[in-house]
């Protein structure tokens, strides 16, 4: 059996970039922590990490062991704050997790019409991960969810909430500004910002593999608005989700139609087997409305 220690010490290696580093931060010896890692290897067959000078890069299997790692741990650090969750999740009958791109405006618009209807309501909206959201919904500790694709949570349900295409964000004087659409060949050889780990990026990745080119990427930002601020200093172009990128107007950038098409779905995740809660179905209604208005918009874009 793996020892749980070991994955600890895993985590903390690369969170702090080096085997001294993490020992110091987690008050071992280095030598503890370098023989940890390889026993860790060797039960494993693989190297995790190319050593350096105080420094620990991890290798490509490290980096997809890494990914599975934290899907393990977002189970094991709920449980471990199992109670900070439910106090903090429980102070209001309705319980939504919310991914960025809708927690700004689509949800808040939604809210207040529930608001409007039942003065007084109480919700509490978080704005975790992904993974978050749909463990959340599966474990029961949210009423409702809206958060990228995931598979294997068998404890939550979720139906298609609203699919739209990416766009490009360029910086408002960018000589492609001037184009009506921006196509994968006119971001060739240009400097990129490119999304955090996840299925949008890696289909962005894959877009360019098929047409045969390479994308320079200079810098990653997880999120649509971190990546905009990039595009607006001038540091790349990005291919983001328009719902967030609209609601950027006091950057200086332009939103112009990406082809080929890439398509960002968010799903709306409920926990299974629950009776219908009258009020999360609703917000539900009212959620739907404030999508359909939102699909209206986006039909009739406007600005720059």
């Amino acid at each position: 059996m793996m020892n749980p220690a070991h994955l600890d010490l895993f985590r903390a290696v690369l969170r702090h970039g080096g085997m001294t580093r993490a020992a110091e931060a987690l008050g071992l010896g280095q030598p503890h922590v370098s023989r940890s890692i390889a026993q860790l290897e060797a039960e494993l067959g693989f190297a995790l990490f190319v050593r350096g000078h105080g420094s620990a890069t991890p290798t490509p299997e490290g980096e997809a062991f890494a990914r599975e790692v934290e899907r393990t741990y977002a189970g094991l650090d709920h449980l471990r704050h199992a109670a900070r969750q439910i106090r903090e999740l429980g102070t209001g009958p309705l319980r939504i997790a919310c991914q960025p791109s809708l927690a700004s405006g689509l949800l808040p618009r939604a809210v207040r019409r529930l608001d409007a209807e039942h003065p007084g309501i109480r919700i509490a909206i978080h704005v975790p991960s992904p993974d978050t959201i749909w463990s959340w919904a599966a474990s029961g500790q949210c009423d409702l969810g809206l958060a990228r694709p995931r598979s294997g949570y068998a404890g939550a349900t979720g139906e298609s909430f609203l699919t739209v295409d990416a766009v490009c964000a360029l910086p408002r004087q960018h000589a492609l500004a001037a184009k009506r659409t921006i196509a994968l060949e006119d971001l060739a050889d240009r400097p990129l910002i490119a999304g955090g780990l996840g299925i949008f990026q890696q289909t962005v990745e894959a877009l360019f593999a098929q047409a045969g080119l390479t994308p320079r990427f200079a810098c990653m930002a997880q999120y649509t608005a971190a990546r905009c601020g990039l595009v607006a200093e001038g540091l790349g172009l990005a291919i983001v989700d328009p719902v967030p990128a609209r609601e950027l107007t006091g950057l200086p950038i332009v939103l112009r139609p990406f082809r080929p098409r890439v398509a960002i779905e968010t799903m709306m995740i409920r926990p299974a087997g629950r009776p219908p809660n009258p009020r999360v179905e609703r917000l539900i209604e009212f959620l739907e409305l404030e999508r359909d208005a939102l699909r209206s918009e986006q039909a009739c874009p406007h600005g720059p």
